[in-house]
């Protein structure tokens, strides 16, 4: 299992491809504070209602400057399908091999109804301008948390 990050880390650089099938780097959103969220499969109900809360939320993120990338292991699209049904505007991430996941602690062992198995670990991480995190947060829940992270970040509604 990969090493969770802690604030003062620097965050581990990316590129992976989005629903669109192009290119994107941590390095694109250098200089903005960006939240980096994973979950495990697009169109799932909690992963649905994660985005969707991320989606109702995105103006006033960006409006106290923070931009907000979400990673799975799904493949591109599926993430085309899932942002296009669900109305999501913000880049979705395809990490198949889970590279960048194991990168930031979100991959390792889990446990569901007894049974233990390597898979991912949903978790958001803030990125500050320069690259350093900012705040880490492991198994999270999908329904609340993005209330939550704007509370602990203090952005107002």
């Amino acid at each position: 299992m990969a090493e969770r990050l802690n604030p003062g880390d620097l965050a581990p650089a990316f590129a992976l491809k989005n629903s669109d099938g192009v290119e994107a780097s941590l390095g694109d959103f250098h200089g903005r504070n960006t939240i980096v969220y994973f979950y495990p499969a697009a169109s799932t109900p909690g992963c649905s209602k994660q985005a969707c809360d991320f989606r109702d939320s995105l103006a006033s993120l960006q409006q106290a400057g923070y931009d907000v990338v979400g990673i799975s292991p799904d493949p591109v699209e599926k993430l085309a399908k899932f942002a296009a049904a669900e109305g999501l505007t913000f880049p979705l991430l395809s990490d198949p091999d889970h590279t960048v996941a194991g990168a930031y602690g979100a991959w390792g062992e889990k446990k569901n109804y007894g049974k233990t198995y390597e898979g991912l670990i949903r978790s958001t991480v803030v990125v500050d301008p320069e690259g350093k995190v900012v705040l880490a947060q492991y198994n999270v829940r999908a329904t609340g948390h993005v209330a939550k992270l704007r509370r602990d970040l203090t952005v107002d509604a």
